[in-house]
Formats: structure tokens, C-alpha cells, sequence
């Protein structure tokens, strides 16, 4: 898709509201036009809000979708992976409570020679972010200049860092503007803002996370496929292919939840080992998760026909230990970074049942908030936080409980942090006589 031609014509501000206020289809030119001046301040945020509050309510077509997209990339720097003449494949998480994919995904696809640039992103409310969990290994640099990320990419085929202030400034600035505004939750402005950082990275195939439950920023399977098609569809639109996998966030993902644990996982399992608690492996979940997300980027990237061949070949790289010698070199040009430091909590302690029976529910989210009173997570983008804190779950929905089992083992400063969370971790967990049905890891992919 090409960038409309005429980039000097005026348009009126409150005939473009006024328009999307009636449902009217907008222009390319005039989303063009509207995203140009409010990057450059000629827009007043009071008119971009209205704006935004007009699309909450009345929507954007497919065509206005793909071009508000095309517009909050190129606000800013794009990369250019075109000399690779290669594919260039990522991967994108909606976020949730122990998501930690992506520092599995990226070394297998390394060790495959699958390139991989990734921007990630830091956690806000109960979500946890990649960056986050990088950072909580000492020396791990995210800090990177556009030309290094491309250099890395180019000689260790994967590379990471974070939203830098010239990557996709329009969705930088229209984000704080939703935030404060009521329009977080618009599917259309949720989609423009993700898809314009991956088209910004220069991609050919994209695989999608689209996380559904109580944990999820969408709370039902059917939303999470709304927003899922959409995403499908705008990168399409914008010459990328992608896939959307629609996975559970009704209990955490894995045994951990905090950032250096969450890295101790990946490490783990990176290693080949498991977490086993009677005849359960508690690294399961993460690990299956991780293998079915990469399988997509083989077949992106022309490494495998199928889906299956894709999830063979990304098992036999992590049975190997190719891609833990992948993950370690990305610690050493991106650090050096010490992967045997990784802080450890001051303190430890485990919340006990009081009751006994089957764990029929969990609220994932009242976890992530528990998480953040512990310094695991933020409320506002400058909150400062603890990478040794965090969770260890000591048990998955469906569990048979007795009274007094530990259910959370908490890792943080000191008793107080556990007295004061105590009570909203007991609270998460609801029980039953009867076993209940089992939750899907996947309930469906698209396309």
C-alpha cells in the first residue's frame, strides 16, 4: 500500500470528527493529514481526543484501518532488512500474567537462522513486559540504537530493544492521549497502535498472541477473535502475513510470574529441564506455548511447509540446546550480560488455603495486581520496580486442594509485603466439589 501522494493540503479538523462522528468513511488523505499534524503538534490533543472518541463509537472500515496504520509508521524511523533479501518474522503478545514466549521463540528462531528484529515493550498494569524481564539480568542492555538492532539482526539473526522516541512517534503520543481520554479499549486504535511498531521493524510475517480470560485484556474468546481478524487483516493489508493464536489466560502462564523469575524459567527450560510437582511439569505450559508460536515463524520464513514440520524442526532445536547457546549470544553482543546473577528476593513465604477442594477458577488479573504491590509490576509508566519479586504457583486450575496447602510461594522484601497481599492472592483462587473442565491453551488460530 502507498503513501498518499498530496501531503500539502489543509483539511478542516472538525470536519474530519464531524465526519467520523457520522460514520462517514475518511479519506487516506485526510487520516494521513490527521496523523502528520498531531505528531508535529499542529493538532491539538482536544481535537485528536474527540477524534478518537468518534472512532470508539463509530469504528474504522478495513481501508481506513490499514491507512491509519501506514501513517503512525511512518511518523517516524523505519528499519530497512530489504539487503537480507530474506524473510523477517516476530512475534506479539496482548499480555498477560507469566507471558514469557518470547525469550524462548526468539533463539529457536535464531538457532533456525530465522531473522527475527523484535521492538518490545515494558509492562503497564497487571501485564507483564519483555523488556522488563530482560533488564532483570544484570549488564542486559535494551537500550539500542536503530543501526545496531539492524547490525545484530543482520550477523546473530535476532535482536532486541524497545520503542525508541523516533520509532512510531504517533502512536507513542496518541497512546497517552487514550490513556487518558476512555479509548484504550477501541479494537481499531488497539490495532493501529500494534501493527504500525511491527510494520515499523520491516517485517514479511507476523505471529500474533491474542490472549482471552479473566487475565487478558480481552476478557472473552469472542473478543479476542474480533480484535485477532482485525490484526490479521491490517497487516495483510499492509503487504505482512500473519497468523493469530488465541491462547487461555484464565490461570498463569508457567510456574513463574516476576521478572527474573520468569527469566530463570526460560532458562530452564532453554536447558531442557522441567518443573515437576508430583506427575505435572509446570514448565509445560510455557514451553508447548512457545514451540506452537514458533512453528509459524518456520513457515513464514519458508523453513517448513506445514505447521507440524515447523513445531518438529522448533523442538529439535530446543531439545539441542542450540537455542539456549542462541539466547546466551544474545546476552553477550546485547551485554555482557550475567546470566548466573540473576537478583534473588530477600525474602520468601507461601499463602496457604484455608479450605480444601477442586480450583475451579483463578482471577489471573487480582494475581497481576497483587504482583504489582510487591514491586513486581507498575501502576504508571515511571513506577520503578523489583526484578527479584514475584510469584512461584504451586498449583494449576483443577488441582485437588487441602486445607493448609501452599497455593503461592511469594518472592519479595519482607513479611509485610506478604501480610498485605495475603488476603487478595486467598481471593483469586475459588473452589469446587467436582473436578471442572479442563482450560484450552489454544482455542483457535487464524488464519
Amino acid at each position: 500500500m502507498s503513501q498518499p501522494k498530496d501531503q500539502t493540503k489543509k483539511f478542516l479538523p472538525a470536519e474530519i470528527i464531524q465526519k467520523k462522528k457520522r460514520g462517514e468513511l475518511l479519506s487516506a488523505e485526510e487520516i494521513s493529514w490527521l496523523v502528520t499534524s498531531f505528531t508535529s503538534g499542529e493538532l491539538p490533543d482536544y481535537q485528536m481526543a474527540a477524534w478518537a472518541m468518534a472512532v470508539y463509537f463509530q469504528g474504522l472500515s478495513d481501508f481506513e484501518l490499514a491507512h491509519l496504520t501506514l501513517a503512525m509508521r511512518d511518523s517516524g524511523r523505519k528499519f530497512n532488512f530489504q539487503k537480507l533479501n530474506a524473510p523477517r518474522v516476530d512475534k506479539h503478545s496482548t499480555g498477560g500474567v507469566g507471558d514469557k514466549t518470547s525469550l524462548i521463540i526468539g533463539p529457536i528462531w535464531a538457532a533456525a537462522e530465522i531473522y527475527n528484529p523484535m521492538i518490545a515493550g515494558r509492562g503497564l498494569g497487571h501485564t507483564g513486559g519483555t523488556l522488563d524481564k530482560l533488564e532483570s539480568i544484570p549488564g542486559f542492555r535494551i537500550h539500542l540504537s536503530a543501526e545496531e538492532l539492524e547490525r545484530n539482526v543482520e550477523k546473530y539473526f535476532f535482536s532486541i530493544m524497545g520503542q525508541t522516541k523516533d520509532i512510531c512517534p504517533a502512536d507513542r503520543k496518541l497512546y497517552a492521549l487514550r490513556d487518558v481520554t476512555a479509548t484504550v479499549d477501541s479494537i481499531p486504535l488497539i490495532c493501529a497502535s500494534i501493527m504500525s511498531k511491527k510494520l515499523a521493524e520491516d517485517l514479511t510475517g507476523l505471529v500474533l498472541d491474542v490472549k482471552f480470560g479473566n487475565g487478558a485484556f480481552m476478557k472473552t474468546l469472542d473478543d479476542a477473535e474480533k480484535l485477532a481478524r482485525t490484526l490479521v487483516s491490517t497487516g495483510v493489508h499492509n503487504g505482512v502475513k500473519v497468523h493469530a493464536v488465541l491462547t487461555d489466560m484464565n490461570q498463569p502462564l508457567g510456574r513463574f510470574a516476576g521478572n527474573s523469575l520468569e527469566v530463570f524459567e526460560c532458562i530452564e527450560i532453554l536447558q531442557g529441564k522441567k518443573c515437576m510437582q508430583g506427575s505435572v511439569d509446570f514448565y509445560e505450559s510455557t514451553r508447548e506455548l512457545s514451540l506452537q508460536l514458533a512453528s509459524h515463524g518456520f513457515v513464514f520464513a519458508d523453513k517448513a511447509a506445514t505447521l507440524e514440520e515447523g513445531y518438529k524442526k522448533a523442538k529439535e532445536i530446543l531439545d539441542s540446546g542450540a537455542a539456549f547457546t542462541a539466547f546466551k549470544k544474545l546476552c553477550e553482543y546485547q551485554g555482557p550480560a550475567r546470566l548466573d546473577q540473576l537478583p534473588l528476593a530477600k525474602f520468601k513465604a507461601d499463602i496457604v488455603a484455608k479450605g480444601s477442594g477442586y480450583i475451579s477458577k483463578i482471577n489471573t488479573e487480582k494475581l497481576g495486581l497483587a504482583l504489582i504491590e510487591i514491586g513486581a509490576g507498575r501502576r504508571k509508566s515511571d513506577d520503578q520496580i523489583d526484578h527479584s519479586a514475584g510469584f512461584e504457583f504451586l498449583c494449576r486450575h483443577g488441582d485437588h486442594i487441602e486445607k493448609n496447602q501452599a497455593l503461592v510461594k511469594v518472592h519479595c522484601a519482607d513479611q509485610q509485603q506478604v501480610q498485605k497481599i495475603t488476603d487478595s492472592v486467598l481471593s483469586s483462587f475459588e473452589f469446587s466439589n467436582a473436578a471442572p473442565q479442563g482450560l484450552p491453551l489454544i482455542a483457535r488460530v487464524i488464519p
